[in-house]
């Protein structure tokens, strides 16, 4: 694809001309995404090696069936062929499990926003300054079974729609809506478990359930 150094080429012509074949064209589509798609598999994975061969092999699948495509929202499909890679690791390494969580918080309210994220006491700009915070937070992510985890990763940290992050996951809106309640729940609990290692202003009390 001759000038795409220079020139502006919209992602439509790119869309096309990758489903044609056309090797430079997905890779520029990719330079868009290459952030969250990492960003997606480090979570998942907690390994920056290891996640650097799920994104590697998930775009290796993605470019030979690109024909497969059909155009609603590249961000979601990319993040799914990513989303199926980690899973693939995830199920050479150990077994998956389900955990019973509540879907409400303590008066009985169900989790809809992400409260495990922030401190509502605090900047939000502030959130991930701590380092604390971040190997906190990892940890907590860490010990959530991978259904709830992957939640939390595509919606709370990589931003994507309710609709993004059930096309991504192959599961209804409804689905989403309902794992990510129990996930911001569990790592409510996780964080306040951990709070004695977080810094004060991030700590999240929460009144232990009898």
């Amino acid at each position: 694809m001759k000038g795409s150094q220079t020139t502006f080429i919209p992602e439509k012509t790119l869309i096309k001309a990758a489903q044609h074949g056309d090797l430079e064209a997905f890779n520029l589509l990719i330079l868009h995404y290459q952030n969250l798609l990492f960003g997606i598999a480090l979570r998942l994975l907690n390994d920056e090696d290891v996640a650097a061969d799920a994104v590697q092999e998930a775009l290796i699948s993605a470019f030979r069936r690109f024909n497969t495509f059909r155009g609603d929202s590249l961000r979601s499909w990319l993040a799914r062929v990513v989303v199926n890679a980690c899973y693939d690791e995830m199920r050479k390494k150990r077994r998956q499990h389900s955990v019973p969580l509540e879907l409400f918080n303590a008066e009985g309210e169900e989790i809809e926003t992400s409260y495990w994220l922030v401190n509502p006491q605090a900047d939000p700009e502030l959130q991930f300054e701590s380092s604390e915070l971040e190997s906190a937070i990892q940890n907590s992510l860490n010990k959530l079974p991978p259904i709830y985890r992957l939640m939390l990763v595509l919606v709370d940290v990589e931003g994507l729609s309710y609709e993004e992050a059930a096309h991504a996951a192959g599961i209804p809106v409804g689905t989403v809506k309902s794992r990510l309640a129990r996930a911001r729940l569990q790592m409510q609990k996780s964080l306040q478990i951990s709070g004695e290692l977080l810094p004060a202003s991030y700590r999240v009390e929460l009144p232990l359930s009898v």
